[in-house]
């Protein structure tokens, strides 16, 4: 499958919320290739990046991909069903930002995951760290919400260059 462009930030697509997966058939296979396939050339071309959602190539369905050291997989119709009360503050940066600059959020350091696989079978999963993180902000993008939502200092804002520094 090709290549999908990645919406950029003011697309008013990144900004709606998507609706659930409902067929397991060859159309979703479909998007997730093309969900593995622009991740991986954005992965290649860009050097960062571990997870994208649907809406961020512009199709408005309930999925996920990551492309983990050892691990890639789809995430359908996924749910946070429990989240820890510890958090933690990381520099988030997104696709649809390019990259260009990284946004200081406040994750929580553990969340549980509902999701189904590419065969509809339903999945109960425990991410934390990083993993946390990279859910968080992937499944927000199912319902709308960017990492510059998190913005609660206008100095919290940092070009990449800066954030290679840290």
């Amino acid at each position: 499958m090709p290549v999908k462009k990645i919406l950029l930030l003011g697309n008013p697509v990144l900004r709606e919320k998507s609706e659930d997966i409902i067929a397991f058939d060859n159309q979703l296979d479909g998007l997730i290739v093309d969900l593995r396939d622009t991740l991986i050339d954005f992965q290649n071309r860009k050097k960062i990046g571990r997870g994208i959602a649907a809406p961020q190539i512009g199709v408005l369905k309930k999925v996920i991909y990551l492309n983990l050291p050892g691990r890639h997989f789809a995430l359908i119709n996924p749910v946070i069903i429990e989240k820890s009360s510890e958090t933690f503050q990381v520099w988030d940066s997104c696709f649809s930002f390019d990259v260009a600059f990284f946004v200081l959020t406040r994750r929580h350091t553990s969340i549980t995951v509902k999701y189904q696989n590419q065969k509809g079978e339903i999945i109960k999963e425990t991410f934390t760290g990083n993993l946390s993180e990279l859910l968080q902000h992937e499944i927000d993008h199912l319902h709308g919400i960017l990492a510059t939502d998190y913005l609660v200092n206008k100095t919290d804002i940092i070009l990449r260059e800066e954030w290679e520094k840290l």
